[in-house]
Formats: structure tokens, C-alpha cells, sequence
């Protein structure tokens, strides 16, 4: 079994320790202020709580995508050298060049862990909205980490729930999920991540995964708020389910 540490610093980005291993998720660092970007402007409302040097030393940074900046930001693009490998779509991969690796759908790399085991990356499908959107949006990727004698942490990336998550939860025994949600509308009346119901429908395919969610705080275009989801998962009953993280709080689960 792994008892692995999860520390939300802000919007999307998540600092993952496990197996010796530091992570972090789409990283942005910027200080408040609008962007235009992909045909919308989003408009960053936090300063960092952390300088992201102070995140350092880090082994990998998974990055869902890199052409919305409430995922991959000026600051946090700066900031990608600083890792030792990033992990992203194909797609990303080229335009960044440097370390960034491209990662093809069900593909996954091995990395080495202090104690003699390996961690597998596999990168997983995403949706980044309604069917259809991909020509507008471009690609995303979700990841699978997996360390062999427990059970799997799943990144979601950003997302809405389709038939591809279900696959997923299949394919994976995932003990942790942690999921990109706040129902984000950056360019209509229509979510480009998972809302509560979207959030829902993962936590019952990942039966026995507890659920993290991060992607709900930080930018105007998040309509819905952890505290929304968490409010959510008790209506239905599974409010025990979900971990509420508070930005730069560690939070150790055992898988």
C-alpha cells in the first residue's frame, strides 16, 4: 500500500508526493489579471499562494493541455525546465519541445522509485466538452499513475464525463480520483470540465476511489466552487467520499 500526499497550491495545480516521487499538475503561477486566449478572455483572480520555486525539487509535471491559460499560465510555461520530465498530449509535446514528452492515449512510461519499484505513467482519454469540441478546444489527456501493490491515482485533466472515464474505471483499480472540475464556461453556456453531476457519475465508476477535486478555484470562468461539489456529493449520500482540500494544506491518504 502507498499513503500518498496531496497539496492543492491553486486552480489545477496540485502537488502529488508519492513513492518518493514529487508531481505537480498543470502548473499556473501568475498574478491576477485577464488573458485572451482560444477566442475567450479569462481573468485570473488569485495571487499564487506559493512561489513556485518553493514547489522545487520536482521530478514530473503532468500537464492536461497547454493552450488555455487557466491550465498552463506564462508563469507556470516558465516554469516547466524546472521539472525533471513533463508529461502531455502529443500535440503539446511539439509546441513546447524542451522536456516536455508527448503521451498518445492508453500509452504510459516508466519511472524508477527510490525503493526498487516503478511508477507507470499511462495517459488516458479526456473530453474537453460537449461531443464535438475537440476542433475548437484541441486535445487534452488525463494520466493514470500506478505503482505496483496499490491501488491507482487517476488525474482527470480537464474533462466532462463521457464514456471514455467509464473505460477508465475498467481498465484501472483507481484509490484516488482526483477530478478537474468547476463546471468552467469560458466561451458559452456550456461546460468544458466537469460539473457536479459530471463529478458524480465518476465517483460511482471509481466505486471504491476516494475523490479529489481540484479546477474550482481561482479564474471567473469556474461557476461552481469545491464547497458546490461537496454540497452535492452529501445530497446524494456520498459526501464521505470526497476530500476537501484547503489551498497549501497537505492532505495524506492511504490507498
Amino acid at each position: 500500500m502507498a499513503t500518498p500526499t496531496f497539496t492543492l497550491i491553486d486552480g489545477p495545480t496540485l502537488l502529488i508526493e508519492v513513492g518518493g516521487l514529487r508531481i505537480l499538475t498543470d502548473p499556473t503561477f501568475d498574478e491576477p489579471q485577464s488573458f485572451s486566449s482560444a477566442g475567450a478572455t479569462e481573468r485570473k483572480l488569485n495571487w499564487p499562494p506559493v512561489s513556485p520555486e518553493s514547489l522545487l525539487p520536482l521530478d514530473v509535471i503532468l500537464l492536461s493541455h497547454d493552450q488555455h491559460l487557466d491550465n498552463l499560465d506564462p508563469a507556470g510555461r516558465r516554469f516547466l525546465p524546472s521539472a525533471g520530465r513533463v508529461f502531455s498530449t502529443v500535440d503539446a509535446a511539439e509546441r513546447l519541445g524542451g522536456n516536455t514528452e508527448g503521451l498518445a492515449p492508453w500509452s504510459s512510461t516508466k519511472m524508477p522509485l527510490p525503493d526498487g519499484r516503478n511508477l507507470a505513467i499511462t495517459a488516458v482519454p479526456a473530453r474537453h466538452g460537449p461531443v464535438g469540441i475537440e476542433a475548437k478546444t484541441g486535445h487534452v489527456t488525463g494520466f493514470v499513475l500506478s505503482i505496483d501493490g496499490s491501488k491507482d491515482i487517476y488525474v482527470s485533466g480537464d474533462t466532462v464525463w463521457f464514456s471514455g472515464i467509464a473505460e477508465i474505471a475498467r481498465r484501472f483499480d483507481v484509490g484516488v480520483a482526483i477530478l478537474f472540475a468547476g463546471a468552467a464556461q469560458p466561451r458559452g453556456p456550456f461546460n468544458v470540465t466537469m460539473d457536479s453531476n459530471d463529478a458524480i457519475e465518476a465517483a460511482t465508476a471509481f466505486s471504491d476511489a476516494k475523490i479529489i477535486s481540484v479546477h474550482n478555484l481561482g479564474w471567473s470562468h469556474y461557476t461552481q466552487s469545491q464547497q458546490d461539489l461537496v454540497r452535492a456529493f452529501e445530497a446524494v449520500g456520498i459526501g464521505d467520499r470526497i476530500e476537501k482540500l484547503a489551498p497549501c494544506v497537505a492532505v495524506s491518504l492511504e490507498i
